[in-house]
C-alpha cells in the first residue's frame, strides 16, 4: 500500500494454512504471498488469477505442496485482505460448491 499500513488479515474459512493438511513448504510459501497482499502488492500468474465468476476483487492464491495443489481464495479490501476458502485443487475447474460457499460467506461478511 502506498502509505505503507498493513491491511488486516480476516479469515473467512474453517480450513486452516497449517501443518496438517500443508506441509512447512506449501505453508511457508502461502504466508509469504499472503503477507505480500496484505503489504499492497498485486500477485499475477502463476502465483495468483482473478475469480470474476465469485465477485469482484476476488483472486485465488495456487500453492504447490508436496504433490497436492491447494488454492485460497482471498478478496481485497481497501483496508482488509480477506481468506475466503482454503482447499486441495483436485479437478480442473474450481468446484460448484466452492464457488457457491464463497459467495455466501462474501454476501454474510458484507452484510455485517
Amino acid at each position: 500500500m502506498s502509505n505503507g499500513a498493513r491491511k488486516t488479515l480476516v479469515v473467512l474459512s474453517r480450513t486452516e494454512i497449517a501443518v496438517p493438511p500443508f506441509m512447512t513448504e506449501g505453508r511457508v510459501e502461502a504466508v509469504a504471498l499472503l503477507t505480500r497482499l496484505q503489504d499492497g502488492e498485486t500477485l499475477t500468474m502463476p502465483q495468483s488469477k482473478p475469480m470474476p465468476s465469485i465477485g469482484p476483487r476476488v483472486h485465488e492464491l495456487r500453492i504447490r505442496d508436496n504433490g497436492h495443489n491447494w488454492r485460497i481464495i482471498y478478496r481485497i479490501d481497501p483496508d482488509e485482505l480477506l481468506v475466503v476458502e482454503v482447499f486441495a485443487k483436485t479437478t480442473p475447474k474450481t468446484p460448484k460448491k466452492v464457488i457457491e460457499l464463497c459467495r455466501k460467506r462474501l454476501k454474510a461478511y458484507d452484510a455485517n
